[in-house]
């Protein structure tokens, strides 16, 4: 494997644009262009725009695709429905979840799963392993598309102005082919924001020429680019699991409180089956640790790795921690014994670094957009 990290097809962008770059997942992407916290409030109160190319996409075809899939992931891929998308997991033979993904149903027999950056090779070596006895063909699409995303209450509108895709009819969780800016794109009503918004299929060599026109058109909405810091904070606060953090192999959906994306009820066996099963029943006799959100009591920020502590002793450990724009204050997802895993559950402290600082246990997520 090379050191060298790989580009974007927007990077000339991004460095004209003043970005701070920085090597994620072997790829060189932007962290932020100015300040985070302006990134992150914009995409809360008005729009950002993301650069996410570096995601792995990986396409799926043929007359048993969605057989293949079916025993490859945990999901019932079976029931998407045409255009429809769906989030689901690909996990080890013992249950470990190897990646997050979400699936997209593009045609009758065609369909995209979208992977991780960092494990997206791993991905797409376990779905054509798992392919081999269908009817079916995997194809690695990496460097098929370039994706773009835009995010936030004024997004809608900004895309408005530049396709004449039906956006009122498309569904969260959904994606049709249109043209934006004159560019054919899959047009994706998904993100990792909390926020609406929409994630854009297109050919790299379409990209500068759609990021510029979607900068163009959400110049008078206040539409600003977004990096990935500003993108961690925002996923963060609406809860949603980041891989390496709150999803490893050594944990199962079960474990990290996704057990409801496992479904036990599709025909035929699935690469995990047998351990899920047992995962699920020891999830509910004898519940290991919970995921939790804790809000800090002070200004010192948690970071993932930090002791989770009450009475003493340790209960658990900080997966992600950020300073809350949003809340105005530090906030944590942490893995805490389910006996301090109550919202409002008192006495729980972050070991940072040697200080036990007050933390206030609550339920995921600490935002939510209003609908």
């Amino acid at each position: 494997m090379s050191n060298v990290p790989r580009h974007t097809a927007l990077d000339a962008l991004h460095r004209a644009l003043g970005a701070t770059m920085t090597d994620f997942a072997g790829w060189d992407m932007p962290l932020r262009y100015a300040s985070e916290r302006d990134e992150h409030n914009a995409v809360r109160t008005r729009a950002g725009l993301f650069d996410l190319s570096h995601m792995g996409e990986i396409t799926v075809t043929g007359p048993q695709a969605v057989n293949a899939l079916d025993y490859a992931l945990v999901g019932n891929i079976g029931t998407i429905g045409l255009g429809r998308a769906r989030y689901t997991m690909i996990c080890q033979e013992d249950g470990g979840i190897l990646d997050d993904l979400i699936v997209y149903r593009l045609a009758e027999t065609e369909y995209m799963v979208v992977a991780n950056a960092g494990n997206a090779q791993i991905v797409l070596d376990a779905i054509t392993e798992r392919a081999a006895g269908f009817d079916a063909v995997v194809r690695d699409d990496r460097d098929a598309y370039a994706l773009i995303a835009i995010q936030g209450p004024e997004s809608p509108g900004i895309l408005k102005s530049v396709t004449d895709a039906d956006l009122d009819g498309l569904k969260y969780y959904a994606g049709l082919p249109g043209t934006v800016a004159g560019v054919p794109a899959l047009i994706a009503r998904t993100g990792y924001t909390g926020e609406d918004g929409f994630e854009l299929f297109v050919e790299p060599q379409h990209a500068e020429k759609l990021w510029q026109a979607l900068t163009d058109a959400g110049k008078d909405a206040g539409l600003v680019p977004a990096g990935l810091s500003c993108r961690d904070t925002l996923r963060l606060e609406a809860g949603m699991p980041l891989y390496g953090h709150e999803l490893t192999t050594a944990l199962t959906p079960f474990d990290a409180g996704l057990g409801r994306v496992v479904k036990f009820e599709k025909e035929g066996d699935f690469v995990g089956r047998a351990a899920l099963e047992a995962a699920a029943e020891r999830a509910e006799t004898a519940p290991p640790r919970k995921l939790v959100g804790l809000i800090a009591e002070g200004r010192r920020v948690p970071r993932a790795g930090f002791p989770v502590v009450a009475d003493g002793k340790v209960i658990g450990e900080v997966t992600s921690g950020a300073p809350s724009p949003t809340l105005g204050r530090p906030i944590a997802m942490a893995y805490v014994d389910a006996a301090h895993a109550a919202p409002g559950t008192s006495g729980v402290g972050v070991d940072i670094r040697g200080t036990h600082e007050p933390y206030e246990v609550v339920a995921l997520p600490f935002y939510k957009r209003q609908k």
